[in-house]
C-alpha cells in the first residue's frame, strides 16, 4: 500500500498502474504539464549553468546563444524534449494536433539551425563561457535567418495554442465553471505576453528601439524569456497544475475540454 506523500505524488504526475507494463506518459494532462515545466525551467537553468561556471552576473546575449556555452546541452536538450512532446501531442481536434506539430517541428529547427557566434574567433578569451564556435562560411547568414524564422514561428504557434486552443470549451459562456473562466484569462494573457515580447523584439531587430537601448538592457534575453515563461506558464495551466475544476463540477462535464 502506498504511503500518503507516494500516492500525492502519483496523483499529481498521472501515474498509474491499472494495466501491466504501460506507458506512463499516456494523458495529455501529465504531457501538458511537463511541456509547461520544461518551458519554464529553461532560461532559469541556463542563467544558473553559467553563473556557477563562468561567474556571469547577468544573461548573454540571448536564450538561442546558450548554445555556443558550457550549458548548450541543457539548451539543446531541454528544446529537444520539448519540440519531441508538442510532436506526439494530439489535443482533443485534428487542428490541434497540426498545429503543436508544426511548432515541435520549428523548435527542432531551432536546435539544429544554431544562432550567429558569440565570439568572432575561435577560443575568444575574452568570452571564455564561449566553448563552441562554428566556422563562417556561405550558409551562415542562412543558418542565422532560418533560425530567427522559426524561433518566432515556434513561438506565435504556441500563443495561438493558447489563445485560440486552450479556452475552447463545448459549453456557452455562461454555463463554463469558474475555474475554466480563470484559466482562459490566463491563456490569454499568456499569448498576449509572447506576440508582445516577439514585437518588442522586432523593434529592436529594425532598430525602432536604438540599439544602445536594446542591447545595453538585453532585450532579445528578456523578451525571449518572458515569452517562454509564458508559454510554460499557459502548459502548466493547461495541465491543471493549478486552478483544476473541482471534482463536483468535473463530473458534470467530463467532456468540457
Amino acid at each position: 500500500m502506498q504511503n500518503p506523500i507516494t500516492k500525492k505524488v502519483n496523483n499529481m504526475i498521472n501515474l498509474e498502474y491499472n494495466k501491466e507494463d504501460d506507458i506512463w506518459l499516456q494523458k495529455s494532462k501529465s504531457l501538458r504539464k511537463l511541456i509547461g515545466i520544461l518551458g519554464m525551467a529553461l532560461p532559469i537553468a541556463l542563467i544558473i549553468i553559467t553563473f556557477l561556471f563562468f561567474d556571469l552576473a547577468r544573461p548573454i546575449e540571448s536564450i538561442s546563444h546558450y548554445y555556443y556555452t558550457r550549458a548548450g546541452s541543457v539548451f539543446t536538450v531541454i528544446l529537444s524534449v520539448i519540440a519531441i512532446f508538442l510532436i506526439v501531442y494530439s489535443g482533443k481536434e485534428s487542428k490541434d494536433f497540426y498545429i503543436s506539430t508544426f511548432a515541435g517541428i520549428f523548435a527542432l529547427f531551432v536546435v539544429f539551425f544554431p544562432t550567429g557566434n558569440l565570439s568572432e574567433t575561435c577560443c575568444d578569451t575574452l568570452k571564455a563561457y564561449s566553448v563552441t564556435f562554428i566556422n563562417g562560411n556561405a550558409s551562415a547568414g542562412f543558418r542565422e535567418t532560418f533560425h530567427l524564422i522559426s524561433a518566432a514561428l515556434f513561438l506565435l504557434l504556441l500563443a495561438y495554442m493558447s489563445y485560440f486552443m486552450f479556452t475552447k470549451s463545448n459549453k456557452p459562456k455562461g454555463q463554463r465553471g469558474r475555474k475554466k473562466v480563470i484559466r482562459n484569462r490566463i491563456f490569454r494573457v499568456c499569448a498576449g505576453l509572447i506576440v508582445l515580447s516577439l514585437i518588442i523584439i522586432l523593434l529592436g531587430f529594425t532598430g525602432v528601439i536604438s540599439e544602445e537601448t536594446y542591447n545595453g538592457n538585453q532585450l532579445t534575453f528578456w523578451m525571449e524569456t518572458v515569452a517562454v515563461e509564458a508559454f510554460g506558464f499557459a502548459w502548466l495551466i493547461k495541465g491543471e497544475a493549478m486552478f483544476s475544476d473541482d471534482p463536483e463540477f468535473m463530473a458534470m462535464s467530463a467532456t468540457e475540454e
